[in-house]
């Protein structure tokens, strides 16, 4: 039987990357919108990789499967590395994505193109319910724009223009931002190890 991987997210778009991302790996791909009755887990602390292994470790724990975590932040140079490990609550706590790139939008008023510099950074984290876990990392750097662009992606992606390309993520096919982006280099660090990983440490459903 194929090793089973719970990807900690309820974000379709995201579970849809990762799921792209792991594709030819021999593995059950689940997300937590199938587990309505999971809990919620705090992104509080002051790191990616905290915050990923402190979800990801909930998460196994209480499905007693390994779980799949991640942490994600955009960082601009121009506003001092913001908005960071804070980028999915940028406007707040109970707003979205669109409110998250205005608010950017509007702190990068005036600030020339040359110095909108900026990278994604990603930590990921799959841990087993006994608490071992394997952790990998990329990044990505781009720019800025001033105005949002394309309808693919979530998140920053309208926004966050990869200069090799010409293009923002939110305008990029699929197959070319995962070839590029912080997540994708995360996801192929991670993929190296992954499946012994796994193997080495087997676990049942609980939930």
């Amino acid at each position: 039987m194929l090793p089973f991987l719970l990807i900690a997210t309820t974000n379709p778009g995201k579970f849809r990357e990762f799921s792209e991302l792991l594709a030819d790996l021999p593995l059950r791909l689940q997300s937590l919108a199938d587990f309505p009755s999971a809990p919620e887990v705090a992104e509080d602390d002051d790191t990616y990789a905290a915050n990923a292994r402190h979800k990801a470790l909930t998460i196994a724990r209480w499905s007693g499967r390994s779980a799949l975590a991640d942490d994600s932040g955009l960082e601009v140079d121009a506003l001092g590395g913001a908005p960071g490990v804070h980028s999915a609550r940028y406007a707040g706590e109970n707003q979205d994505s669109v409110a998250n790139v205005a608010k950017l939008l509007r702190a990068l008023a005036g600030v020339p193109p040359a110095e909108r510099a900026a990278r994604f950074r990603c930590v990921v984290v799959v841990a087993c319910p006994e608490g071992t876990t394997l952790t990998a990392e990329g990044g990505c750097d781009g720019r800025i724009i001033e105005t949002p662009r394309g309808r693919e992606g979530f998140g920053y992606d309208p926004v966050f223009l990869y200069p090799p390309a010409g293009l923002t993520f939110a305008e990029m096919p699929a197959a070319m931002k995962h070839r590029v982006s912080h997540r994708a280099r995360a996801c192929a660090q991670l993929r190296e190890r992954l499946m012994l990983f796994l193997s080495a440490h087997p676990a049942e459903l609980k939930a």
